[in-house]
């Protein structure tokens, strides 16, 4: 099949602002679609905020009632799953018809607790897949839930076969095998890590996994947070976050990025036939692997 032109987003959610979120995430599509590519990919965190920096008042054996009133306004700013802001999310994709897969904050309408999840929408605007983060990594686990793994699925699509993990559960060994078990060929792993390491980990999973691994970051400031929580950031560097979204290929070499400090759109081009070449002389899962 012909190349496909993929594009990762690098910007910041408008924290604490679902609508604003929303409106930030059509404008960018809007402008990744007219570039030609057919799968946007968004942050960890995108909708709804990854609110980097900030503790809830809450420390091991105590919580604050102002650290309680910041997690209202946290929760009020999640997505809940069949409301009209998730309606919203859907028509981008529709209206502009691509895949976009989005990283959100999102509540169930049983429950209240929040989960960190990627959410996938074909260019129908149909919700195809959820995933929520299996295990949120240590002070996450004060605001989200954890996952299961039901949603650990690569979808079969005109683009080839997607899937992907959120962040740090990358880093779970049988997570990652139970993609390549699925014969992907498009890996998303969007995040909030902005370490050199990280860098690393996108390169070794698509060496190791033989498939194109896409990693989409925020670029964050302390400007960009309501200024009734930036005090709690003094201490901070006032970049938090200098993004280092990048495409690997599969054999492990970079092909577009990373990029640093600054929002932007990185674009790539995917070559399926690239995929098939690299399992030469690696396959996982094939002639690699190893059966008990």
């Amino acid at each position: 099949m012909p190349s496909t032109k993929i594009a990762l987003i690098q910007a910041a959610s408008v924290l604490f602002n679902l609508e604003a979120s929303i409106d930030k995430a059509r404008r960018l599509t809007a402008e990744a679609a007219a570039a030609g590519a057919r799968l946007a990919l968004f942050p960890e965190a995108f909708i709804g905020g990854y609110p980097r920096g900030l503790a809830f008042g809450t420390v091991v054996g105590s919580r604050s009632s102002q650290g309680r009133e910041q997690w209202l306004d946290y929760y009020q700013n999640a997505l809940v799953m069949g409301s009209p802001a998730m309606e919203r999310l859907a028509s981008i994709a529709r209206e502009h018809s691509v895949y976009l897969v989005m990283g959100a904050i999102e509540r169930s309408q049983q429950g209240n607790t929040l989960y960190c999840s990627l959410l996938y929408f074909s260019p129908e605007g149909q919700l195809l897949h959820q995933h929520r983060k299996l295990k949120p990594t240590a002070a996450e686990r004060f605001i989200w839930g954890e996952g299961d793994g039901n949603s650990l699925q690569v979808l079969e699509t005109p683009l080839g076969r997607i899937g992907g993990l959120i962040c740090w559960e990358n880093y779970m060994p049988l997570a990652r095998l139970a993609l390549y078990e699925q014969n992907i060929q498009i890996y998303l792993a969007p995040t909030a890590d902005q370490r050199d390491s990280w860098q690393a980990t996108l390169r070794h999973i698509a060496c190791e996994g033989r498939c194109y691994v896409l990693g989409s970051n925020q670029f964050v400031t302390q400007s960009m947070y309501p200024e009734k929580y930036q005090v709690e950031l003094k201490e901070m560097p006032k970049v938090l976050c200098r993004g280092g979204s990048v495409v690997a290929g599969p054999l492990g070499d970079i092909i577009a990025g990373p990029l640093w400090d600054e929002e932007g759109i990185l674009y790539a081009d995917i070559d399926l036939d690239e995929v098939i070449k690299s399992k030469l002389d690696f396959d996982v899962v094939g002639h690699y692997g190893w059966r008990g």
